[in-house]
């Protein structure tokens, strides 16, 4: 069968979808992972474990209420606080010896969050079965298209949007800004500069809560989800620059679309095709699509 008669318009727009759903997920996880990474320059390799916590917490939750929307709001609330004690309590006291130190803590502590999912948990994928709406399916072309995909990407935009607005909008996103362009004048300026970082790794972590809720009902919870998004989470980060938003925007949105099409013309060696592409956007752009030269 040729590619002609494999791209289907009923087809095509279904992997097309298939892209944006896993392009929407991306953005969650890669978000947080930029503000944390690309804003504060702390190398955070536990951010994909606080993404699987946020499902593990998801998942216990709908489990005892059956309510999946409550899983939304209360899970990332969790990590949000959780963010904020590694910052406060473990990161804040190595970053000042560098990215060594930070890789090798918050290595540690993804694999004593690792295991104590498996001990809290199991090792047992876990399904999250959804009802109501987000179990429904809509009809695209003649094909039948599962609405909770299109409610993970309608998540990661409103999401987006609301971190854009937040950082270039609002009081807050100034001071933000201006403590990574410039800490000691805004600390000299009486601004805590320390308790402003806090709030944004907090911030971060909460995000891949959000992205951990969302991943739950579409690729089941296990142990080993972590270590399954963080490589293209970082691909994102590298692609789109370090700090860049748009950045994490346009690389998440190539990457889904790239590993989807990937998978129906070019299975053998799809998985290549995103790395291939981050060495080709490091050779010409080294800082990345958005990233600004250092």
């Amino acid at each position: 069968m040729g590619w002609i008669e494999v791209l289907c318009m009923g087809e095509a727009a279904v992997f097309f979808l298939h892209g944006l759903a896993y392009a929407g997920l991306l953005f969650l996880v890669s978000s947080g992972l930029t503000l944390v990474f690309g804003m504060m320059n702390v190398l955070n390799f536990a951010h994909a474990s606080f993404y699987m916590l946020g499902a593990y917490f998801a998942y216990s939750i709908l489990h005892y209420t059956g309510n999946f929307w409550l899983a939304l709001l209360i899970s990332p609330i969790i990590l949000l606080f959780i963010g904020a004690f590694v910052e406060r309590y473990l990161l804040r006291k190595v970053h000042v010896h560098g990215h060594v130190h930070e890789l090798l803590l918050t290595f540690g502590l993804a694999y004593i969050i690792q295991e104590a999912v498996k001990l809290l948990w199991g090792t047992t994928p876990q399904a999250m079965p959804l009802t109501g709406l987000l179990a429904d399916t809509v009809n695209f072309f003649g094909v039948v298209y599962p609405v909770y995909r299109l409610f993970i990407f309608c998540l990661s935009a409103l999401l987006g949007l609301g971190m854009a607005l937040l950082l270039f909008k609002t009081r807050i996103g100034i001071i933000v800004r201006a403590a990574v362009d410039d800490n000691p004048m805004v600390d000299a300026l009486g601004i805590n500069v320390p308790l402003v970082f806090m709030g944004v790794f907090a911030v971060g972590a909460a995000l891949s809560g959000f992205a951990g809720v969302a991943a739950g009902p579409l690729l089941s919870v296990f142990p080993g989800m972590a270590g399954a998004i963080l490589v293209d989470a970082f691909v994102v980060i590298v692609m789109g620059g370090m700090g860049s938003l748009g950045g994490a925007v346009l690389a998440s949105f190539i990457i889904g679309e790239l590993q989807s099409f990937g998978v129906l013309l070019f299975p053998d060696f799809s998985l290549a095709l995103i790395y291939m592409l981050m060495a080709l956007v490091l050779v010409l752009k080294p800082e990345g699509l958005f990233g600004e030269k250092q």
